[in-house]
């Protein structure tokens, strides 16, 4: 054991999925680190969150496409979390004495990582999802937690009654107390609108039974939200739920993450990242001031550093080093770092990814009002002049060379 002191609470950063559903944005990186919001990662929330909270000891656990989240992460600077003892540490799967297994679910990452656990001593665990996108005070959550006296607290969100079932349901008993008696992953009917947002406080000694426990069973699928938690319920235990009515966003999808970077634009913001009670903090590479051409239109957008802007851009973010040549239109679109835009080519309603340039005279997408969907192009593409990409459309690398 390398402990030194004991540290009240730490976190357990899950930060491995694949994130099929993003497509091309996640063939060559983790789903955590897909840039949002002009210049942080996705993973930069939970770990601003729990410095923000006080907590700075966290393991994230990675499995998928991890080179870029490593070195993205380093060694926790940004986020102050760059401690002797402490501070982040990636906690990739391993070999062991015995044998080497990928992490098979979100509950058995945690188990082949009780010696990190262990280490610190800690009284709590706070277990955390690496893909959504909120502001959330964690010690706020674990007073609640250590007044009710509780094994186990989940946060959840109250959603609309017709998209529950999307989402693993709580049920809660009717004297106030938000004890849960039931749990229902992604019910046909469900009997409440309090969903969970996959944040957890387990206190320790209960959380390392169960993992051990859940190990041991063959018939497991290792996930707390199909195992862990309804065999607590079963047995008993003291789980109560803590309300969350702040933004929380669930960017798994190509229409959630384009939301989520929309809720981001307007004088009166869905999300707030300018909030400096609260700040959101990010690995932010030296580049010079963004650029404005004489002749330049830009309306209700997010333009960061290095962009250089001589077309038009409406309702959209646009990353670093983004550059938008003269008569070029970008509108409703989020252009990632890297992206040059040619004169004469529109792109409306549209995800970029990095370093793709597309060529002059080309249509990318189609308006938002024509309910065409989102077109998405993949990162490192040379999009020919007078291409023409539908909405909906998914282009890569391969998908490209048959246009």
């Amino acid at each position: 054991m390398r402990r030194q002191y004991k540290k009240e609470c730490i976190a357990m950063l899950l930060a491995g999925g694949q994130g099929s559903r993003l497509y091309t944005l996640t063939e060559q990186n983790a789903k955590p680190a897909v840039p949002f919001g002009g210049k942080y990662r996705i993973i930069d929330f939970p770990l601003s969150n729990c410095i923000n909270s006080g907590i700075d000891t966290v393991g994230v656990l990675t499995q998928y496409q991890p080179l870029e989240l490593n070195e993205y992460i380093g060694n926790g600077q940004p986020w102050d979390l760059d401690r002797t003892y402490g501070g982040v540490s990636i906690l990739p799967p391993y070999q062991g004495k015995k044998s080497a297994n990928w992490y098979k679910g979100t509950a058995n990452a945690i188990y082949q990582n009780i010696n990190f656990i262990e280490s610190y001593g800690p009284e709590y665990v706070l277990i955390l999802s690496g893909d959504h996108i909120y502001k959330m005070n964690y010690n706020a959550m674990l007073q609640y937690h250590k007044q009710k006296n509780a094994d186990c607290t989940i946060a959840v969100i109250d959603v609309p009654m017709d998209q529950a079932s999307r989402f693993g349901i709580m049920n809660t008993l009717d004297d106030g107390s938000e004890k849960i008696y039931e749990f229902e992953e992604k019910p046909q009917h469900p009997k409440s609108t309090k969903a969970s947002m996959g944040i957890y406080i387990f206190t320790t000694s209960v959380l390392l039974d169960y993992l051990r426990r859940d190990e041991e069973d063959p018939l497991s699928s290792n996930d707390f939200g199909k195992n862990i938690i309804p065999n607590m319920l079963g047995d008993g235990m003291a789980m109560y739920a803590y309300p969350f009515d702040g933004y929380w966003k669930d960017v798994g999808t190509i229409n959630s993450l384009w939301s989520a970077n929309m809720d981001l634009l307007g004088d009166s913001p869905a999300f707030r990242l300018n909030d400096r009670s609260w700040r959101i903090y990010s690995r932010n590479y030296a580049n010079p001031p963004h650029f404005v051409g004489e002749g330049a239109v830009i309306k209700n957008s997010i333009v960061t550093e290095g962009c250089r802007i001589y077309g038009t851009v409406e309702n959209s973010v646009l990353f670093n080093g983004v550059k938008i040549a003269k008569g070029a239109v970008v509108k409703d679109s989020v252009i990632m770092s890297g992206v040059e835009i040619a004169s004469g080519a529109v792109v409306e309603y549209s995800i970029v990814d990095t370093d793709t340039k597309i060529g002059s005279e080309c249509i990318i997408g189609e308006p938002v009002s024509s309910g065409a969907g989102i077109a998405v192009l993949g990162s490192g593409l040379d999009i020919l002049d007078g291409t023409v990409i539908k909405g909906s459309e998914m282009i890569n690398a391969n998908t490209l060379a048959h246009i």
